[in-house]
């Protein structure tokens, strides 16, 4: 996905990843086919269309008929690809972990846990949607809606095994090692979340990270010991 101007506010981060599209493939050895490749910008450009869709129209309103002809596709052919609407948004989600999951690996060992943390979230932001009026919509679409919440849970959840696994290995040596790993990554998560909710009392008007920025300022104060 491309960045637009309007996400101008939401820095560039100095981390080295590949696209969205290129994640699984990279796991190959050879180049995609033109027929592979053909049918995962059919994928991507299907997952685009159908976010639109869903967060202006609402996920239960929406029929899969509809999403099909804004796709210019059969029914059938939709089905080939998403067996059901939260499929879709599923795919989505995905896109996310993916970046979030490189994002982490390809960290400098000299990070600290906080910076792994900040960086992994941060790289999430501008790979929601190709400008942040989009984003802020397909976020409230997955956020607020009752039938997809197993999905954004399922995305928290595996965010959060992606952190732990990086941070699991930079902790200070100690019994509950991979125990603090998972406590630093949870309350990570849970910062995000956190930014989110902001996000959307606000209507999405300003940039997402530095309000991201801001709660985990407020987390790192509230929960650091006192000097």
């Amino acid at each position: 996905m491309r960045r637009s101007v309007l996400f101008e506010s939401d820095p560039v981060l100095p981390v080295s990843r590949p696209p969205v599209s290129s994640l699984r493939v990279a796991a190959s050895a050879s180049a995609p086919s033109r027929r592979e490749a053909r049918r995962s910008e059919t994928h991507a450009a299907l997952i685009e269309g159908a976010m639109r869709l869903l967060s202006t129209q609402g996920f239960d309103t929406t029929t899969v008929d509809e999403i099909a002809a804004s796709a210019g596709i059969s029914r059938r052919t939709l089905f080939r690809y998403f067996p059901t609407k939260a499929d879709i948004v599923t795919a989505w989600a995905q896109n996310m972990t993916d970046v979030l999951t490189a994002s982490v690996e390809s960290c400098p060992a000299d990070f600290t846990p906080q910076d792994i943390i900040r960086m992994a979230l941060e790289a999430v932001v501008p790979q929601m949607a190709k400008n942040r009026a989009e984003a802020y919509a397909f976020v409230c679409l997955i956020e607020r809606t009752p039938a997809l919440l197993s999905v954004s849970l399922r995305k928290y959840a595996r965010w959060e095994d992606a952190l732990a696994a990086a941070l699991a290995s930079r902790l200070p040596p100690s019994p509950d090692q991979a125990l603090a790993a998972r406590v630093a990554a949870r309350s990570g998560i849970a910062a995000f979340r956190t930014a989110l909710d902001e996000w959307i009392r606000l209507k999405g008007r300003p940039a997402l990270v530095p309000i991201l920025h801001k709660v985990l300022a407020l987390q790192a104060g509230l929960l650091a010991p006192p000097g």
